[in-house]
């Protein structure tokens, strides 16, 4: 087998052009992504809150205080499913976006995205004008990102373009190249 290399004048892109390639977009995304996520957990939470109300019904009252543990479920979302192998929650991931480590762009760790949904919820207590941090910042990282050491991606990004070695773009099969 023959391998064809790339070009000898290929330089790879600077840490701006690497930059703009992982966060081009990413705020609108964010933003679209956020309110998916919102109704995913309203209708958790109805569910939840239903099932509360019966079993409360149920057990003569005695159910009422799982009430106290709905507020809970927005973090826990949050903090599972961008701990999952994912490393997104359901509307990231269908804005194409995940959640990385700022530092080498690998998954998330368990307590990084406990810190995260912690802190994302504590920036929206405070007044969501605290997410215009994420105008003015490298990655558009909101104070909650660069607290936990995460920033969000679009997922597309993190593949890198096809070269030889992972496509058949320049591969020339056994024979020459007209025998495919």
């Amino acid at each position: 087998m023959i391998f064809v290399r790339p070009d000898p004048g290929y330089a790879p892109p600077s840490a701006l052009a690497q930059d703009a390639m992982l966060t081009d977009g990413v705020m609108s995304r964010r933003l679209v992504a956020w309110l998916l996520d919102g109704v995913v957990i309203a209708v958790i939470l109805t569910g939840l809150w239903m099932f509360c109300l019966f079993f409360g019904f149920l057990t003569l009252g005695l159910g009422w205080p799982l009430f106290g543990a709905l507020p809970a479920v927005p973090i826990l979302y949050h903090w599972l499913t961008i701990a999952s192998p994912l490393s997104a929650t359901p509307g990231q991931a269908m804005m194409g976006l995940c959640v990385r480590r700022d530092d080498d762009l690998g998954p998330p760790g368990g307590l990084q995205a406990l810190v995260f949904a912690v802190l994302f919820y504590v920036t929206l207590a405070l007044g969501a004008v605290w997410m215009v941090v994420a105008l003015f910042t490298v990655r558009h990282r909101t104070i909650h990102d660069m607290v936990s050491g995460l920033v969000v991606v679009r997922a597309r990004a993190l593949t890198g373009p096809a070269m030889f070695w992972n496509s058949t773009v320049g591969f020339v099969p056994p024979g020459g190249p007209n025998r495919a």
